[in-house]
């Protein structure tokens, strides 16, 4: 097994135990509507795949891992402010290369987007689709994603998390 496949495994791993001791997200009734309206019709099926193939490097509360993986919390929609960020956020290597079906990676991402920078998600948003993952993950970032995350927010006027 690789580097990376030890990796990875050692993630989901770590990700699984962290589901198996760790109270489920309870959404409200209340709340169901405005989430399904973001993109995300099973909450709960939304977390369990983020728990599972993101929160092992994003960490539970999505504030990365410092120096390798970056945070999501308070900056992810922020991405959907600049030009191409959209497309940025279906082409991070993790995202493009994950074993979700594109229907629930867009469901992932819509969910992200709510669960952890609700606060700036635009009036105007269009959830993710799978048709849209599906040709966006084609083309996934390799080593210029840092790079442009770094540039996108820079034109947001958002500080690049590390």
């Amino acid at each position: 097994m690789t580097g990376l496949g030890r990796s990875r495994r050692a993630c989901c791993l770590g990700a699984a135990a962290w589901l198996l001791t760790s109270p489920a997200i309870v959404v409200s009734h209340a709340q169901v509507p405005q989430i399904q309206a973001m993109g995300v019709h099973n909450a709960q099926r939304a977390w369990q795949n983020w728990t599972l193939n993101c929160q092992g490097c994003h960490r539970p509360d999505g504030n990365g891992s410092a120096g390798t993986t970056p945070s999501v919390a308070g900056s992810v929609a922020k991405f959907l402010l600049a030009p191409q960020g959209r497309e940025y956020l279906a082409r991070v290597p993790g995202v493009a290369t994950s074993p979700l079906s594109d229907g629930d990676l867009a469901e992932v991402l819509n969910w992200m987007l709510w669960r952890f920078d609700a606060q700036d998600v635009p009036a105007d948003f269009v959830p993710f689709t799978a048709a849209e993952v599906s040709e966006l993950r084609k083309r996934p970032l390799r080593l210029e994603a840092s790079r442009m995350r770094n540039d996108l927010l820079a034109k947001t006027g958002a500080a690049a998390a590390p």
